[in-house]
């Protein structure tokens, strides 16, 4: 069936009708005429472009359903990552008469349970974290998957900052001549020696950041509390669902504990958290019963959190990449969204470098009865016209032809000794 411009099963254009998907997004239409072709590629994109549907439209689209054995591989970083696209594929599962074998394999499920059932039977599409996944398929041989014909790696930059990358070498490895597609937000010096064993280069697909729907607004701290700070923005903003990014698992503890003591119901996602409670919580954010959620980079990385109108930066994360993910919660399905940051004279080369990438920065400062523009007095906006004596003191002391070791640190000495005289030789006015 003819559907978005593809030939579709009628079972995967019934699931996509259901959801009222009728417009490809931009990676969409570039990913799917490659991945239907059986193609191996590199998908970059930001989280919540769609790019799920991307890979799993072609999966369902080439699975052959008489065939009960593992034919398609999917691996995410995190179990609720995972979780994720396990239940986007049972929606799918739902329009097949004859329904697909799939399962879900993270860690804190019943190990021996799955090796038994495996022994049994096989999934015909497997999803799970690399780890379990690498244990099933390899150390004990439990799960059959060396002849599935695709590969997704999924969220790949998260995967190989919590270390999977051997597990995922290991299962690419095992199988035989694969398509393999990874998509990722960012792709990273450590991802490529993978991306170039599995993927030819030319196979990169990259769509923008639609960073135009986000609004960027910096506000100074100003040897201020933060805390104080949050306190003011927060009673100056009516969001519909804002998340707080603290940088560490203690930070988030302690910024979700100050709004608690102030009367603020929140939740607080990160890394440090159970799989239980983080189940828990997720599921109390998608029945908006909070307003506000503080979490960090590793817990919300990827996680689908819909209705994101705001987010607030409480510490800028170290590295600028992270700033697109946060930021990137917001704004999307086509809405628009606002990301306030606290800032300090020290984070000027961390936002220029931001700016290079096309983000445009609003300056607004904060106070208790609302917001106040104003502009930024960068250091390196300000530049200290040089003295006479100085170009004197530079004139007189040449640069040497031959740069011996030290020789920078005794000319400027030199430099500013003579300067330093000029000045003190000068007449005073009396």
């Amino acid at each position: 069936m003819n559907y978005l411009g593809f030939e579709l099963k009628e079972e995967i254009v019934n699931a996509l009708k259901d959801l009222r998907f009728n417009e490809l997004t931009p990676i969409q239409k570039e990913i799917l005429p490659l991945a239907l072709s059986n193609k191996s590629l590199i998908g970059q994109s930001k989280t919540g472009s769609g790019k799920t549907h991307a890979f799993l439209i072609p999966i369902f689209n080439k699975l052959d359903i008489s065939v009960k054995e593992c034919q398609a591989i999917i691996l995410s970083p995190t179990r609720e990552l995972a979780t994720q696209i396990y239940n986007v594929c049972s929606h799918m599962n739902k329009f097949f008469n004859d329904k697909i074998d799939i399962r879900l394999y993270t860690g804190g499920t019943d190990r021996l349970k799955e090796i038994k059932k495996l022994e049994n039977s096989q999934p015909q599409i497997v999803i799970g974290t690399p780890g379990r996944v690498s244990d099933l398929m390899i150390k004990v041989n439990a799960l059959k998957g060396f002849n599935a014909k695709t590969l997704v790696v999924d969220e790949a930059d998260m995967a190989f900052e919590i270390g999977f990358l051997d597990d995922i070498d290991l299962i690419a490895g095992r199988l035989e001549t694969p398509q393999i597609m990874v998509f990722s937000a960012t792709i990273k010096e450590e991802i490529k020696p993978f991306l170039r064993k599995y993927i030819e280069s030319n196979k990169h697909i990259k769509t923008d950041l639609e960073l135009d729907k986000i609004k960027h607004v910096l506000i100074p701290i100003k040897s201020r509390d933060k805390y104080m700070l949050l306190s003011w923005l927060m009673n100056n903003i009516n969001p519909y669902l804002c998340l707080i990014f603290g940088n560490t698992k203690d930070e988030c503890e302690q910024i979700a504990s100050y709004l608690l003591n102030n009367n603020v119901k929140v939740g607080i996602l990160h890394g440090g958290l159970g799989a239980r409670e983080r189940k828990r919580v997720l599921n109390d954010i998608n029945d908006l019963k909070y307003q506000y959620v503080v979490v960090s980079d590793i817990a919300a990385r990827g996680i689908d959190i819909a209705g994101v109108s705001h987010v607030i930066n409480f510490s800028l994360p170290k590295d600028f990449e992270f700033y697109i993910h946060r930021s990137g919660r917001t704004a999307r399905n086509n809405m628009d969204g606002i990301c306030y940051s606290f800032t300090e004279f020290k984070n000027e080369e961390y936002l220029k470098a931001l700016e290079a990438k096309g983000i445009s920065f609003e300056y607004l400062d904060i106070k208790p009865n609302g917001f106040n523009s104003y502009t930024p007095n960068r250091r390196s906006d300000r530049v200290k016209p040089i003295s006479e004596e100085r170009k004197i003191a530079e004139r007189k002391v040449p640069k040497a032809k031959k740069v011996t070791p030290g020789y920078k640190k005794k000319r400027a000495k030199e430099v500013k000794k003579i300067e330093n005289k000029l000045k003190y030789s000068k007449p005073r006015n009396k």
